[in-house]
């Protein structure tokens, strides 16, 4: 639902998001009081010492201030308990609380400083049990304080008005987009949204230079990401619930895959090393995880920028090949180039249809590229080695890159072959998807997010999202207990009844006006909420995966126990069956290349006719 109006202003929380702070709270006060009533019923007329008496009206107060405190807590998690995300009456007076709540932070930090001064000036005397019952009331107040003041910095919204009527009249305004009015309150409403996400993204990459590289990929990101959210009303928790809905939902539908048997065919030197650490720890890492040895190499590049990503160019005596390999993301550089999601022209020779990319990865690709023909990389490789084949791979950014580089030079090495393991998914057009499909094979594993990631995928999952908690009739705190517990330990997907089965489904396209409202202004992705069909794309350019996409999955249930061991399946697959985001506990851990690698070495033992060993000899070479 809409994030919470209080004290002139939206936060970053909903009315509905203070049942488990709420409840933590009122567990250590209920605690705090029970050991504060326990001293003062022992002690009660044996408070002897100097300070005795303040101590007694210390106590005294101190026991009905956390009464008052405990009572407003409880009406807090009872109140906020109430209701669903989408039907938020039974909490309007959440925000009355919240303010009675706030004032009684006021006495408690005037008797947290006078119990910090009796402690100090006139507990001379007393017994050490009153002291240091004192003493922790003292620390457990300024520690609820401060954690209070934490919090509030945490839910604080940059973007919340500060005029509660202004965002019924930017809402109105958004909505009746003819009017100049409209126009000029939603163009206003995106450059505070763009500004507000440039400055966390500075904030986030406080040690990268300040330079123009930097600072256009910053405000490409930030129009990108404010974008992304503009046309929707929720707060994390939201997003949070929406998501274990889903992932439920999509475990009751999903279905078992075939296994499919494919066919595949055969195909003492001086080396350069760019950037990198003066000790060749870098280096070492790429001897040991390849196997390759120091005369194999040709060029080792650690050299690292926005949009300059590392890579090597090594000779694979085993497969007879000259290998590029790109290095996926390991810096805030790399993410900043993952991030850089526009759309970029790759006019390609040869290539019917529009032709374009992945921005960040598209000039990757190019640096890369000019790399290795301008400085004759690859013309001093196939000098020691002619007969080799050129093979391009990388993981994840490396793999996308790779994709587009081995596009690139194609014209030139018409033989050459690219493995992209877990590229993403916003990373080309569709004309240059199926031209890359004669010489690129994908590798995705499992429920993989990366290779889902695009830009429609995600507006599909927020249309997604939405759906979930408009349609559920559960308060949220059930629905993320239930989440956290079907994550943890599994179980049955639990069957949330819903609200909406008798209404017509065409009523959630209608933006409506008030705290109900998810859409803050009319979108394209939510044109068909009701329907199941793939994104609705809008205004942003469809991007597909390279090549034909091999896809590995899990062979056995989708739960299992930790020390059982893994069997793998495998399968040709096609773009259509990653245009949507499958939410699961594994979909980051089946990107990490070492899960790719094990399962891809399953495969191998257990199938052994599905990978062809090539017979190559090995050759001597003299690299300049």
């Amino acid at each position: 639902m809409p994030g919470m109006v209080a004290f002139g202003r939206r936060w970053g929380i909903a009315s509905d998001d203070l049942v488990f702070p709420g409840s933590f709270e009122l567990f250590v006060r209920v605690l705090w009081w029970i050991g504060t009533l326990s001293l003062y019923t022992l002690h009660k007329g044996k408070f002897d010492c100097s300070g005795g008496r303040v101590l007694h009206s210390y106590l005294v107060v101190l026991l009905i201030l956390l009464a008052f405190i405990i009572l407003s807590l409880c009406a807090i998690v009872y109140v906020s308990a109430q209701g669903t995300i989408t039907n938020p009456g039974p909490r309007r007076s959440i925000p009355v609380l919240v303010y009675v709540r706030a004032m009684l932070y006021v006495p408690e930090l005037i008797w947290a400083i006078l119990g910090a001064i009796w402690v100090s000036d006139d507990s001379q005397g007393c017994r050490p049990a009153e002291v240091g019952a004192v003493i922790a009331a003292v620390v457990a107040s300024w520690i609820l304080l401060l954690s209070t003041g934490v919090g509030v910095l945490f839910v604080f919204d940059p973007l919340g008005t500060t005029h509660p009527g202004s965002q019924s009249q930017e809402l109105l305004g958004v909505r009746d987009l003819e009017s100049s009015q409209g126009s000029q309150l939603l163009s206003t409403a995106r450059s505070v949204a763009v500004r507000v996400w440039e400055s966390r993204l500075r904030l986030l990459c406080c040690c990268l230079p300040r330079d123009e590289s930097h600072r256009a990929a910053f405000s490409s990101i930030a129009q990108l990401v404010s974008g992304f959210f503009s046309d929707t009303d929720l707060v994390p928790s939201d997003i949070a619930a929406g998501l274990a809905l889903l992932h439920q939902e999509q475990d009751k539908m999903e279905h078992c895959l075939g296994v499919c048997v494919f066919p595949c065919k055969t195909q003492s030197a001086e080396y350069d090393i760019v950037g990198g650490d003066n000790m060749g720890c870098h280096f070492s890492s790429v001897l040991h995880s390849t196997g390759l040895q120091y005369r194999d190499f040709i060029y080792v590049s650690f050299h690292n920028q926005i949009y300059e990503i590392p890579f090597f160019v090594a000779l694979d005596h085993k497969r007879e090949a000259v290998l590029v390999a790109i290095r996926g993301t390991l810096s805030l550089r790399d993410l900043l180039t993952d991030l850089s999601a526009d759309c970029e022209n790759l006019p390609v020779e040869g290539v019917s249809g529009t032709c374009y990319a992945h921005k960040g990865m598209s000039q990757a690709a190019s640096y890369i590229c000019k790399k290795l023909l301008n400085d004759g990389i690859l013309n001093q490789a196939f000098t020691i080695a002619p007969e080799y084949k050129l093979v391009i791979t990388g993981h994840s950014l490396g793999g996308g890159t790779a994709s587009l580089l081995a596009i690139l030079l194609r014209s030139s090495f018409p033989t050459l072959r690219c493995y992209a393991f877990s590229p993403p998914g916003g990373l080309m057009s569709k004309a240059l998807a199926d031209y890359s499909k004669e010489f690129v094979v994908s590798v995705v594993l499992g429920k993989d997010l990366v290779p889902r990631l695009s830009y429609p995928n995600m507006e599909d999952l927020k249309r997604r999202i939405l759906k979930m908690v408009s349609n559920c009739n559960k308060p949220k705190y059930r629905i993320l207990l239930q989440g956290c517990w079907y994550e943890l330990f599994g179980g049955e997907p639990d069957d949330f009844p819903t609200e909406m089965d008798n209404r017509r489904k065409e009523e959630l396209n209608q933006p409506l006006l008030g705290e109900e409202s998810l859409l803050i202004r009319s979108s394209s992705s939510y044109q068909g909420l009701a329907s199941e069909e793939s994104p609705v794309h809008g205004s942003h350019l469809p991007l597909f995966l390279p090549g034909r996409i091999l896809h590995i999955t899990e062979d056995g249930p989708s739960r299992r126990s930790c020390f059982s061991q893994v069997r793998y399946r495998v399968q040709w697959s096609s773009e259509t069956a990653f245009r949507s985001v499958l939410i699961s506990p594994r979909m980051m851990a089946d990107h990490m290349p070492d899960a790719v690698l094990l399962s891809l070495r399953s495969l191998t033992q257990d199938r052994p006719f599905n990978l062809c060993p090539s017979s190559l000899s090995n050759s001597h070479l003299n690299v300049i």
